[in-house]
């Protein structure tokens, strides 16, 4: 009995100490919202109840091991989902993230699915926080291939390798290069690289970005830089954000934009009003009036630290051969499109 009880204080404290090395958190998100779309005209409007406004929906794992001498292995592994009617998101099992690597003094290198630092960046100076659809500025499709109104693209990359460094005296990076889709014989399919630079000194943040893709067929390259920022004023923080995004594809239907925002976000007791005005304009000149903009404002109400309410209203106006500001892309080209939102969001 006595060799038994050893034994097994033994067990105990080998159980302790491999607990005390790693750690694994399961989290998620449920955000549902009544939405309602005019896109106009009467056949476009729809109202609906729809999973992920202001967050995506989602159930993730995340972990780490702590490896000795500063040095710990990370993962994570996060599903999306629809939860209006329980499928799963993105239309892989993890398709939001799935990523494993190593982090220490040196910053943190990842390889996986993962986000691209220009979409982080996004969210980062985007008032609504490429949430609360009505108002985002990474929501809508145009007309003439352009996808979103800053994000091109898909913004998680597959077959990547990301490095983000540590704080600097207020400076970091983080940039990633994503494989594509690996096809034999052609290294440039679908090849992504992006590259960001921020600095944070007190009340203010500002971010520099640069990407460079390659299509699926690896002939044609779109590239972006995208200059942003914000500022706590303590009464209100304003946010801002100009970028120009250009490829080299055929001359009637390639991408030469500039997209610049404005926005503000004022607390409010427990809650906050934010508000957001993006202009969108085509540069392309065998492209004629596809220019668009989109004015929206918000409101979003803390119920504790981790359920808040929300609602917001926009309107995106379209010329003739733009069709921005659908949540879904589902905007008819030349037609201005108004949406309203009202949901619910708890995190867990």
């Amino acid at each position: 009995m006595k060799k038994s009880l050893l034994a097994l204080a033994v067990l105990s404290s080998f159980a302790v100490g491999a607990q005390a090395q790693s750690s694994v958190t399961v989290y998620g998100v449920v955000d549902m919202a009544l939405q309602h779309q005019d896109l106009g005209n009467k056949a476009g409007s729809t109202t609906a109840l729809d999973s992920g406004i202001q967050g995506g929906s989602r159930l993730g794992f995340k972990g780490s091991e702590d490896l000795g001498g500063g040095l710990k292995a990370n993962f994570q592994l996060e599903m999306g989902i629809n939860a209006d009617t329980g499928a799963s998101a993105q239309g892989r099992t993890f398709g939001r993230q799935s990523f494993v690597g190593l982090s220490g003094d040196f910053g943190a290198v990842n390889f996986g699915r993962q986000y691209s630092p220009l979409f982080i960046a996004v969210d980062s100076f985007d008032p609504f926080g490429t949430g609360i659809t009505s108002g985002t500025a990474g929501v809508g499709t145009s007309g003439y291939g352009a996808a979103h109104f800053f994000v091109p693209g898909n913004p998680r990359i597959d077959n990547s390798i990301s490095y983000s460094s540590n704080s600097m005296s207020g400076f970091a990076v983080n940039a990633i290069y994503g494989m594509g889709t690996e096809t034999p014989g052609n290294s440039s399919a679908g090849r992504y690289m992006d590259l960001s630079g921020t600095y944070t000194a007190g009340p203010l943040f500002a971010e520099l970005v640069y990407t460079d893709s390659k299509n699926a067929a690896g002939n044609n390259s779109t590239k972006s830089l995208l200059a942003a920022g914000t500022y706590n004023f303590g009464v209100a923080t304003v946010h801002a954000a100009f970028q120009t995004v250009e490829d080299d594809g055929a001359a009637a239907v390639a991408v030469d934009r500039q997209v610049m925002s404005i926005g503000v976000t004022v607390p409010v007791g427990a809650g906050a009003i934010i508000a957001n005005y993006i202009d969108f304009s085509n540069k392309n000149s065998l492209i004629k009036s596809a220019d668009a903009s989109q004015l929206a404002v918000g409101y979003t109400y803390s119920l504790s630290k981790r359920t808040n309410l929300y609602t917001s209203l926009s309107r995106t106006e379209n010329e003739a051969n733009s069709a921005m500001g659908s949540d879904g892309g589902g905007a008819i080209i030349g037609k201005n499109v108004k949406m309203f939102n009202v949901g619910i969001r708890h995190k867990f």
